[in-house]
């Protein structure tokens, strides 16, 4: 069998991004009458993408306010496009989510509303709750990013301490008709979690939030505390009436971004093994990731090679140390000291949205000769993990996967192709 690895993994994270890009996915969706007047707004790292699609092909009166990470943007004519921070909000968010809230509000039981949602949409439409400062919020974002908990548990608060989110936009949306077409990034698709559900049912309460705060040991001002303490602050809870008028739908998920790398392995003559969405720490989830592997070169076993493990989802990274790295580089650094070399182990783990959490990258490339360079150039593999150092690492080995903003968003993709011995 002759394949170029590298390659094939490049193309296998392309088929995964471009199976989640809003220029196929969005149309499809949208009603068949696309003649009327539809107020559009949206936020999230897919927004300005998924703006141009429906510029593409609304056919009737269109205008709004979309919001998306710095560096994310695309030009659009009809519909504002505005760029905001990520993953930590900063004034432009909040600036924009005022303005989205004035647009929407005061409308009648014969308009619509287009909302365009996508993964980072909670910190990009970023209104603090009454009492609430927006340094508060920044505050309580970095500590939940560095203390490794899940991201419904990190939507949870934020959903409690906004004035927007869980459910709140819907609230100021009605009457009018509200559609909310959405790209997941997290396990489970789940509407409510998905940029912290801002016009769907929130299960979740503020005792949740304040238990998920004592629970990562995260201090918060008396006034944060005193608002989660406060019944105002609950989110809007299923059968709440200013939901009778709003629709969600999926456009894309994390399944179907792994279902078409699935079918490009195929293609070139590889057994897929999909894992599905998962979470946990990205370096236990890597260590799974390589006893798998192993099995596979050692005894053909779930599958024989040559094969790919493919798997999606939203790990986390509980920061110890002083390196730079994300979620990717992190699981990577993690799988390249687990398999020490071994024969015929090729990865990728990348980032659908071209950014590795805050670096330049979307992730990188390991191959069974990365831990032998690294140990040549004097890196080792298990000191670098310990300093959370991933993306220097693989930066040394000049193997980061760099593709710029990718304007799409189904969360982590790793690709683990093993070829006989």
């Amino acid at each position: 069998m002759t394949l170029d690895p590298h390659r094939l993994l490049r193309e296998l994270f392309d088929a995964a991004i471009e199976a989640a890009h809003p220029r196929a996915t969005l149309a499809p969706h949208l009603p068949a009458d696309r003649s009327g007047r539809a107020i559009v707004i949206g936020a999230g790292k897919a927004a300005a993408a998924m703006a141009q699609a429906i510029e593409a092909c609304w056919e009737g009166e269109l205008h709004g306010l979309v919001v998306t990470r710095y560096g994310h943007g695309a030009p659009c004519s009809r519909i504002e496009v505005v760029e905001a921070s990520h993953p930590v909000p900063d004034d432009a968010g909040e600036r924009v989510a005022r303005r989205v809230l004035e647009l929407v509000s005061g409308l009648k039981d014969t308009d619509k509303v287009i909302f365009l949602l996508s993964g980072g949409g909670s910190s990009l439409l970023a209104l603090p709750a009454e009492g609430i400062t927006l340094a508060d919020k920044q505050a309580i974002n970095k500590a939940l990013l560095r203390s490794g908990a899940a991201i419904d548990e990190m939507n949870c608060v934020r959903k409690h301490l906004s004035a927007i989110k869980g459910g709140r936009l819907a609230r100021a949306c009605w009457p009018a008709s509200l559609y909310t077409y959405a790209i997941s990034d997290v396990p489970g698709d789940e509407p409510t979690v998905i940029a912290s559900g801002p016009t769907v049912a929130d299960p979740t309460t503020s005792a949740d939030a304040l238990a998920i705060l004592a629970r990562y040991a995260i201090e918060v001002p008396p006034n944060v505390r005193a608002w989660l303490e406060d019944p105002r602050s609950e989110t809007l809870k299923p059968g709440d009436p200013y939901l009778s008028r709003s629709h969600f739908q999926l456009i894309a998920t994390p399944q179907q971004s792994l279902e078409a790398a699935a079918a490009l392995a195929r293609q070139a003559g590889l057994t897929p093994l999909i894992l599905g969405d998962l979470e946990g720490e990205s370096r236990e989830v890597a260590k799974v990731h390589a006893g798998i592997a192993r099995q596979i070169v050692l005894h053909g076993q779930p599958l024989a090679a040559p094969c790919v493990i493919l798997s999606g989802g939203e790990t986390t990274v509980t920061v110890r140390g002083d390196g730079r790295g994300g979620r990717n580089a992190e699981f990577l650094l993690s799988l390249t000291e687990n398999l020490a070399g071994l024969d015929g182990v090729y990865a990728l783990a990348g980032d659908t949205d071209g950014i590795d959490g805050s670096e330049d990258n979307a992730g990188a490339i390991m191959t069974p000769q990365t831990h032998a360079q690294g140990r040549a150039l004097g890196l080792d593999a298990a000191a670098e993990l310990a300093d959370n150092n991933g993306y220097g690492y693989f930066a040394r080995l000049d193997a980061l996967v760099v593709t710029g903003p990718t304007r799409t968003n189904v969360n982590d993709f790793r690709a683990i192709i093993v070829l006989p011995r």
